[in-house]
């Protein structure tokens, strides 16, 4: 019987510690949670702040980034490991921008060249980079969805099968779409007044719209025509906090930011 304990004892004792291994591994950090599938915000810059004072807005979607602040958006590979945030081939859109707004983008290139380091609390992100610490919160806690109707949208971006385009022109000349409680639409393509009636059935908004007959710049009257064309029948709506998604069948859209 002795005999037969003590050969046990270090089977047993074997048996143990590998129960003790297999515990801690399952706590390791593999599985913490990451900004994967969410939007961020910044609330706070510590170190130097953001020219023309952002937002910086991060989309983490599988392994792809888009960030924004303030100006044009750039987007590419992302890779989170060790809490480090490194991108790599960032491609921008090429809209000029104006006043302290100019520096916004070389602030974002900077930020997120130095691999900066990340940290998530909840919903709060915080990036620490090389100049600036930046706090930032999940878009869906700071800007709650906005409804449909009763909210004066402006146009920001307008979208074709081929391509996604913000311009100088559509932010000076803010095309406007605004859908009443009970269909009633009205606001501007740019240049002419917009009114008409939508019918909404869950995520599908069909317009009905029409406009007046001024002429303006060649310039205003290519997104007024643009604008008109993404309103023209059913499209399909999606809403992510302060921005609305509009896309028709035919692949012509609009991106809308609440007022």
């Amino acid at each position: 019987m002795s005999a037969n304990f003590v050969r046990f004892g270090p089977i047993l004792l074997l048996t143990l510690w590998a129960a003790a291994c297999t515990s801690d591994s399952e706590k390791s950090p593999e599985h913490a949670p990451t900004p994967i599938g969410h939007t961020y915000v910044s609330t706070e810059v510590e170190g130097v702040p953001i020219p023309g004072d952002g937002p910086l807005t991060l989309t983490f979607v599988a392994d792809r980034i888009s960030a924004a602040a303030g100006c044009n958006t750039y987007s590419g590979a992302v890779v989170l490991d060790n809490h480090k945030l490194q991108v790599s081939t960032l491609a921008g859109t090429l809209m000029a921008c104006s006043g302290d707004r100019d520096g916004a983008d070389e602030w974002l290139t900077n930020l997120l060249n130095s691999s900066p380091g990340w940290q998530l609390d909840n919903t709060e992100l915080t990036l620490h980079g090389t100049n600036s610490t930046v706090h930032l919160l999940d878009k869906k806690v700071a800007q709650p969805d906005k409804p449909l109707t009763g909210t004066t949208w402006i146009v920001t971006e307008i979208i074709t099968p081929d391509a996604r385009t913000r311009s100088q022109t559509i932010d000076e000349v803010k095309p406007t779409l605004t859908i009443a409680p009970d269909g009633a639409v009205s606001g501007s393509g740019g240049c002419n007044r917009l009114t008409g009636n939508a019918t909404i059935t869950g995520a599908d908004v069909t317009f009905r719209v029409a406009s007046t007959r001024m002429m303006c710049s060649p310039e205003v009257m290519e997104v007024e025509t643009a604008v008109l064309e993404a309103l023209d029948g059913k499209t399909t709506a999606t809403i992510d906090a302060d921005t609305l998604s509009l896309r028709n069948d035919k692949g012509d859209g609009l991106t809308l930011r609440a007022v």
